[in-house]
């Protein structure tokens, strides 16, 4: 299958604009935020930028939209609770509109409920929304730091048979990287993808985050870096971008998009390493 990858880009001035920003980049896949991350607000798309969307993407995908950094399903507490499960709501149907497969979300941190009880929390939220059959939402690993639940593949296996819903996973390099999974080597490679294998289901997988990490393995330090230059290494992300176990699967960069080191920087080494 041709190597999908691709990056998280702007949706500044339209999330009509996304498509050709990414075609600049050089990818063929993608991801966005329907709006600012770092705020509670509604994705407030219209009618003819959805169509414009939808119409322009013919030879892109899949797309990805990322919710808010703001949602927290593991919370214990219910007015964060309720604002989250409304903007997943929101999220998913604005998915629906624009034709975009899936709606990646972290699973939050339980700040004192506990694992088993902010991963209960996480499943009960998730079991809320009404998602469109068009729709997949995507549970994150996450890079498990303080209280923040998805650093462990248990935590998402939890999530997914708890769920009422038919749950996928996004997985991101930087996170489990963090996390403490070792990705450095294709040996390393190899055990961490049977773990996941094992543990949650390569079957389940349809989106990897492909960031190297500017941080020592097993930190919990969540900083990407451009692809190969990181404490991941040139040789690790060659080993993830070419195992066989999901080499199908497309790649979405969050690395630095920077004026020398842009999103097509990293994409064209991502071309490179694919062997």
């Amino acid at each position: 299958m041709t190597l999908r990858v691709g990056a998280h880009v702007s949706v500044a001035g339209g999330v009509d604009n996304a498509p050709e920003r990414q075609r600049g980049f050089g990818g063929n896949c993608g991801q966005i935020f329907t709006h600012s991350p770092q705020v509670w607000q509604d994705p407030n798309i219209g009618d003819d930028e959805a169509e414009t969307f939808r119409n322009d993407t013919d030879d892109l995908g899949p797309w990805v939209i990322h919710s808010s950094y703001l949602v927290n399903l593991c919370t214990p507490k219910e007015d964060l609770r309720e604002k989250s499960v409304d903007a997943m709501q929101k999220e998913v149907d604005a998915a629906a509109k624009l034709g975009i497969e899936y709606v990646n979300v972290h699973l939050g941190a339980h700040t004192g409920a506990g694992v088993d009880g902010g991963l209960d929390n996480a499943a009960g939220a998730l079991d809320e929304l009404e998602i469109p059959e068009s729709v997949t939402v995507l549970i994150e690993s996450d890079a498990g730091s303080g209280t923040k639940l998805g650093g462990d593949f248990e935590h998402l296996a939890r999530v997914i048979e708890a769920s009422e819903h038919d749950l996928a996973v996004c997985l991101d390099t930087a996170h489990m990287w963090a996390a403490g999974y070792d990705l450095s080597t294709p040996e390393a490679v190899d055990e961490t993808v049977q773990e996941f294998d094992d543990v949650v289901g390569l079957d389940l997988l349809r989106c990897i985050h492909l960031n190297d990490s500017k941080h020592p393995c097993g930190t919990n330090k969540d900083e990407h870096d451009h692809i190969g230059e990181g404490e991941i290494g040139r040789e690790g992300m060659r080993a993830v971008v070419n195992h066989e176990g999901w080499r199908d699967v497309p790649f979405v960069l969050e690395t630095p998009n920077g004026d020398e080191k842009d999103f097509a920087y990293d994409i064209d080494i991502v071309r490179d390493l694919r062997e």
